[in-house]
């Protein structure tokens, strides 16, 4: 029997010292992300991808001697703050997540970082939550912040840059009051005066009114060639597109990311021909290519911030194999190293080369599915899709 003991011991010891090390039979990492509210249309795509990704990982028997990964989902709704800290709390103390792959909306992922993550040490890869004010120099994160997505500081200048070649000279704006829709229309609209454009109006909305005829008067009052809608599709931005429409205030819009899907077509159809807009997308060949890996998994591959999520949760798989821990305090250091040159380039589709290089004492250099370059640190140097509305079709108009 004392035999019998020693030998449950030691085996006891031996299993806590490979968790010690990382190295679990199971990894489990939280998906936060607006599974219900304003763009609950994207967030059923990227729940997938970053699955995706766990499951090629998984399979591949690479991570950490043979790790299996778990995707806890957790839903932020993208607007309440006190419910997405929940979630997150709850997936780390109870769930025993080993990193959060979101959130995706930046005011309930500021929340998380700030009241939750930083307390508790936890990586955060947010594919989605763009507001400036998540950048490095406006938030002490301690180094566990990181966005496949770029900040709108650059959404800003590239939403100028398409306006301006357009011939479009003078808007009017209206953002979700929000940290997203007011951060990035500050950076639009300094981004655009400083090109020579005029903003008539700079008008927050409320998401979730069922009239929004008064914030479309006040708009039209002001006047301008393009109504500017930096808002949810599945919110308030539908409802300012709709009311102008129907009262004739404006028959052309401009449209960043957050507006930006196939509900919104499905939505006005033809009634928005001759509108334009932009999201974070990688290049056609990228674009291809997770389309092709992700047909099965994920129902539109290209829907924005799909491939981001997958590269999120990418990340943080490569990272935890760099540091040979799934702890967060081994291996949040390793994820800027894994994101960047120099190394072998690793693509969507690939984690299993990148995953065998990192455990042979190789680097790599993770592309994935949307060039990924982290910067900042911490920050995606990032590409956007141009898009157009013709014939009651969205067409890719450019890249920037």
């Amino acid at each position: 029997m004392k035999k019998l003991l020693l030998a449950t011991t030691a085996t006891a010891m031996m299993a806590g010292g490979a968790f010690a090390d990382g190295h679990a039979t199971e990894v489990k990492l939280g998906i936060i992300l607006g599974f219900t509210g304003p763009i609950e249309s994207l967030a059923v795509h990227m729940g997938n991808a970053a699955e995706l990704a766990m499951k090629e990982v998984t399979e591949s028997g690479l991570l950490l001697d043979g790790a299996k990964v778990t995707g806890i989902r957790g839903d932020s709704t993208c607007i309440d703050a006190a419910a997405a800290t929940a979630v997150a709390e709850r997936q780390i103390t109870s769930d025993g997540v080993k990193g959060i792959v979101g959130s995706g909306c930046s005011g309930v992922t500021a929340a998380i970082l700030n009241n939750v993550a930083l307390a508790n040490g936890t990586v955060m890869v947010s594919p989605s939550a763009t507001s400036p004010g998540l950048s490095h120099n406006n938030n002490e994160d301690e180094g566990l912040f990181f966005r496949t997505a770029p900040s709108d500081a650059r959404q800003g200048v590239v939403m100028t840059e398409v306006l301006i070649e357009a011939g479009i000279n003078e808007v009017a704006l209206t953002y979700t009051n929000n940290d997203y829709g007011k951060g990035l229309a500050d950076a639009f609209e300094a981004a655009y005066k400083e090109a020579g454009g005029t903003v008539t109006i700079n008008a927050a909305h409320e998401d979730g009114k069922a009239d929004y005829s008064a914030e479309v008067g006040a708009l039209a009052s002001a006047g301008g060639e393009r109504l500017v809608v930096a808002g949810y599709v599945d919110q308030g931005g539908s409802g300012i597109v709709r009311a102008a429409l129907d009262t004739g205030a404006f028959d052309t819009f401009h449209f960043p990311d957050g507006m930006i899907s196939t509900k919104l077509v499905e939505n006005f159809g033809s009634e928005i021909d001759g509108s334009s807009g932009q999201h974070p997308s990688p290049s056609d060949e990228l674009s291809a290519l997770f389309t092709d890996l992700a047909k099965d998994a994920v129902a539109e591959p290209t829907s924005p911030f799909a491939p981001e999520t997958y590269d999120a949760a990418a990340l943080i798989m490569l990272a935890m194999q760099a540091a040979g821990s799934s702890e967060p305090a081994d291996y949040k250091a390793k994820v800027m190293e894994v994101a960047n040159a120099p190394g072998e380039k690793i693509s969507a589709g690939e984690l299993a080369k990148g995953l065998q290089i990192l455990k042979d004492g190789g680097d790599i250099d993770y592309v994935g599915a949307t060039d990924v370059e982290l910067i900042g640190p911490g920050e995606a140097a990032g590409n956007y899709r141009v898009v157009g509305y013709e014939g009651g079709a969205e067409v890719t108009a450019g890249r920037k």
